[in-house]
């Protein structure tokens, strides 16, 4: 994959772990220091980057975020016990979360991870379309030889949602049924 667009994809799944842990930790009731920030960037993404150069799936983009969530956790309890201005009665009080914050942590993960899943979906979908297309452009500039193949340039498939594919609708004015 080209650096650019390696760069890009780790920079977006870095960026939405740590948003994701700081949101949670100041609606826990605590502030984050911008220095913990600062390494929590660089934590991610240097989590991220050795994976980001082929497409990945919700098993794959799942793990890597719960484990990067627990990291970014213990780092910013610690430096929210660190810090001076530690509040007494926050949430994250200790290095071990209560069972309210690890399935509140684990619904943000679960859902960032699938939100995370389809965007690489659609992203690498249309790369695969653009590769098409930009195939179905040169075909005739390119001369065929006699022992060539021919190319495949057909498209590949719309993604659909898996939820929506054995939808019935029943949408309409009832049928008149013949006596």
């Amino acid at each position: 994959m080209a650096p650019p667009l390696r760069l890009a994809r780790t920079t977006v799944f870095a960026v939405v772990c740590l948003g994701l842990g700081v949101a949670a930790h100041v609606l826990g009731g605590a502030s984050v220091p911008m220095p913990a920030m600062a390494a929590a960037l660089v934590v991610a993404f240097a989590a991220a980057y050795p994976l980001s150069g082929r497409e990945r799936s919700f098993a794959a983009i799942l793990p890597l975020l719960t484990g990067l969530q627990v990291i970014l956790h213990l780092l910013f309890s610690l430096s929210h016990a660190a810090s001076p201005h530690a509040l007494t009665g926050h949430l994250h009080a200790g290095l071990v979360p209560d069972l309210g914050m690890l399935v509140a942590h684990g619904w943000a993960v679960g859902m960032t991870a699938l939100w995370l899943a389809r965007g690489e979906a659609a992203l690498w979908a249309l790369l695969r379309r653009l590769a098409v297309r930009l195939l179905v452009i040169r075909l005739p500039l390119l001369t065929p030889t006699p022992f060539s193949t021919p190319l495949c340039t057909t498209e590949p498939p719309v993604l659909r949602s898996a939820v929506l594919r054995h939808v019935v609708s029943r949408r309409g004015p009832p049928r008149v049924v013949a006596a």
